[in-house]
């Protein structure tokens, strides 16, 4: 009884994931190897053909590579932005760094679409960003932000770097301040401590930070379709599309599945590349 006593305890939790998780991933999968006819919808079969449409077609390769490159570019200006404030954040006095918390949690506590369409309202060519520069002569033609991926980048590193700040603070919490210390002793300037002493030591939080981001990032769909629109198309909205403007669910699900497939391949190099590199942090 005393063995089996975890397992119930944690029995809600794990029905909670099945059914929530598990299950609807199970039904994607399976949906993904049905074939479809536009005339017929859905058949109940058994084959490949959605995922050799996909890997065969240029046209998904494009849009898999714009996924990935955004996911990567928020993920690296979120780590670059993320970890030195995640240091300072560390240094402050304990009420300011509450505040500073409270600032940092911020673009997690309003909706994703208000978030997004605020920046629409940034980057449009009729925008703040643009009438400002018009009217302080910098520019004479509005600057094309909206309908582009760097202004999906910037709408998404802002969601995305207090994932980041807190992994990274979390992981130097744990760092010994006497290692500082004994470097400012020996004579090395605080850019290279923050280099050879504290930024090894934030490598865990910045692997974990960084799973999160490019995950999230790869996924994300709100944004992307608001400010990427018709023309920067990405996974997220090339599976909607699948699913409710063209009606053919089971290759928008064999889209998701090697969306899902091909982040969690990166995620595992990426963790073990890291891992491998700062083994004496990791152990």
């Amino acid at each position: 009884m005393t063995s089996a006593r975890p397992w119930l305890l944690s029995a809600p939790a794990l029905v909670i994931f099945a059914v929530m998780l598990v299950t609807p991933l199970v039904m994607t999968a399976v949906l993904s190897f049905n074939s479809f006819d536009f005339y017929g919808g859905i058949k109940p079969t058994f084959g490949l053909q959605n995922y050799a449409d996909v890997l065969s077609d240029g046209y998904f390769y494009e849009i898999f590579l714009r996924t990935f490159l955004i996911a990567l570019a928020t993920t690296v200006i979120a780590a670059l932005i993320g970890t030195p404030q995640a240091y300072f954040l560390l240094r402050m006095h304990p009420f300011w760094r509450s505040l500073m918390i409270l600032v940092v949690l911020g673009p997690l506590l309003i909706s994703v679409v208000v978030r997004t369409l605020g920046w629409a309202i940034l980057l449009g060519n009729n925008g703040v960003i643009n009438d400002a520069l018009r009217t302080i002569g910098l520019i004479e033609r509005p600057l094309k932000m909206m309908y582009t991926s760097g202004g999906i980048v910037l709408a998404l590193v802002h969601v995305m770097v207090p994932f980041m700040i807190l992994a990274v603070w979390a992981a130097l919490q744990r760092q010994d301040p006497a290692t500082e210390k004994a470097a400012e002793s020996l004579g090395a300037k605080p850019s290279t401590v923050f280099r050879r002493i504290v930024l090894p030591q934030a490598m865990p939080g910045i692997l974990s930070g960084s799973l999160i981001v490019f995950s999230l990032s790869a996924s994300a769909f709100a944004t992307p379709a608001i400010l990427g629109g018709r023309r920067v198309k990405v996974v997220s909205t090339t599976v909607y599309d699948e699913f409710l403007n063209t009606l053919n669910w089971p290759l928008g699900a064999a889209i998701a599945i090697i969306l899902l497939v091909s982040v969690l391949a990166i995620m595992v190099a990426w963790n073990r590349l890291v891992e491998k590199r700062f083994a004496g942090v990791f152990e």
